[in-house]
């Protein structure tokens, strides 16, 4: 749960006086094996603000790795937890650059702060005052309680119309599921957890996706949700789309009817800290044919399969599918920037074969991945013991009613 913030933390943390001390404390190393020794010698210079220096300071460190450019920012411990990375936020605004937009779950303002680089205007609201200061000082916004920054309530309905400059940021207290501003797109980010445990039940998303879908009908909206939701339950009639960041899958957004690509009911954008981002839709072309297995065996990217694209990117690319019903691909080709495991042997999956077939080649450190059948890659590679030199990868699928094992070389990039 982490440290509980309140007002007065946020004030002092936001002080001239508390910035001076999270400068001195990022001298101190707040490791597990450190952390009692610190406190100690924290608190006799900090007393009563050293909980929420401490819990900040560590905070900044998980963030860096999150968040561009958060040195500074406060946090609490669930809100970081749920902040979208900067650059998956970056690419939604980029998608709604010019338009002025309301995110009714502002949290600590991690959405604003690239909203603000693309919109003429953006209001952000949350319920938990908390969160509102600390995003009132992230974004540079006056402070909660002094006047314009931020405001309990209601907004008025003609705010982006009323000479803010472009990139202006507004912060109300104010329930997701009651309208209170006339913004052209609302971004929601339901809470994901549900009795202290992560859910894919949308009724049980907080707030209630069903329940804010009511509260906006008619209204351009995205929502970002967990991208293991049931989508075909949803009936959505707009577009989903699910997004990747650096390999690992981030999110889904619902983008709205009005926000969403003519004919597009399906996108998978893949991100890269380090190269350009990518898309795939589903009126992308997705005819691809029936084959024996070619050179290589691909694994496409997480927000491919979590879109349901993987024909779709077999086409783009000239690759096929090993069994209809598997995600993975194969070809006599690698895509560029991906894992392609060359193929070196096919066998059923017998593990005593293996296991002797592995040896003979010297095997060492496995690599096992698994797709379509029900096996514990760690439990596993303590049965085949590799004990050689040579690396290798097993992927290890069902084709048709076979279990069956592809023993691949080293992963290379294409």
């Amino acid at each position: 749960m982490g440290y509980a913030f309140s007002r007065d933390d946020v004030a002092f943390l936001g002080s001239a006086a508390g910035s001076a001390a999270l400068t001195e404390l990022d001298g101190f190393a707040l490791t597990p094996a450190s952390l009692l020794r610190d406190l100690e010698q924290i608190r006799r210079t900090h007393a009563e603000h050293a909980a929420a220096l401490v819990e900040t300071v560590r905070l900044r460190r998980r963030a860096a790795a999150k968040l561009a450019g958060a040195g500074e920012w406060l946090f609490t411990d669930d809100a970081l937890q749920q902040a979208t990375p900067s650059a998956v936020a970056r690419h939604r605004a980029e998608r709604l650059a010019g338009r002025t937009v309301h995110d009714v779950t502002c949290s600590i303002g991690a959405e604003l702060a690239e909203l603000s680089r693309t919109c003429p205007a953006v209001i952000g609201s949350d319920l938990d005052e908390i969160r509102l200061a600390m995003a009132a000082h992230n974004l540079g916004v006056p402070p909660f309680g002094a006047g314009s920054g931020i405001h309990t309530a209601a907004v008025d309905p003609g705010w982006q119309q009323a000479g803010m400059a472009r990139g202006a940021v507004m912060l109300a207290k104010a329930d997701a599921l009651v309208p209170c501003s006339t913004a052209e797109v609302v971004i929601a980010d339901p809470a994901r957890r549900a009795d202290g445990r992560r859910t894919h039940d949308p009724a049980k998303l907080q707030p209630p996706l069903p329940d804010l879908l009511d509260a906006y009908a008619g209204r351009d909206l995205a929502v970002k949700c967990a991208p293991g939701l049931d989508f075909d339950k949803l009936a959505w009639a707009g577009e989903v789309e699910i997004v990747s960041l650096d390999g690992a899958v981030r999110e889904a957004c619902l983008w709205s009817p009005g926000l969403a690509e003519p004919g597009v009911t399906r996108r998978a954008s893949v991100l890269s800290s380090t190269g350009k981002p990518w898309h795939l839709t589903d009126a992308d072309p997705d005819d691809i044919p029936e084959r024996e297995p070619g050179e290589w065996i691909v694994d496409p990217d997480g927000a491919v399969v979590r879109a349901g694209l993987v024909r779709h990117y077999a086409a783009k690319h000239g690759l096929w599918q090993l069994d209809p019903r598997i995600a993975y691909l194969t070809g006599d080709t690698v895509p560029e920037g991906v894992r392609g495991f060359r193929i070196l042997d096919r066998m059923e999956f017998r593990e005593k074969p293996l296991r002797a077939e592995l040896h003979r080649r010297d095997c060492g450190p496995l690599e096992i991945l698994t797709r379509g059948v029900d096996l514990d890659p760690d439990a596993l590679r303590a049965k085949l013991k590799p004990k050689g030199a040579t690396p290798h990868t097993l992927v290890i699928t069902r084709i048709g009613r076979t279990a069956t094992v592809f023993l691949c070389a080293t992963p290379s990039a294409g």
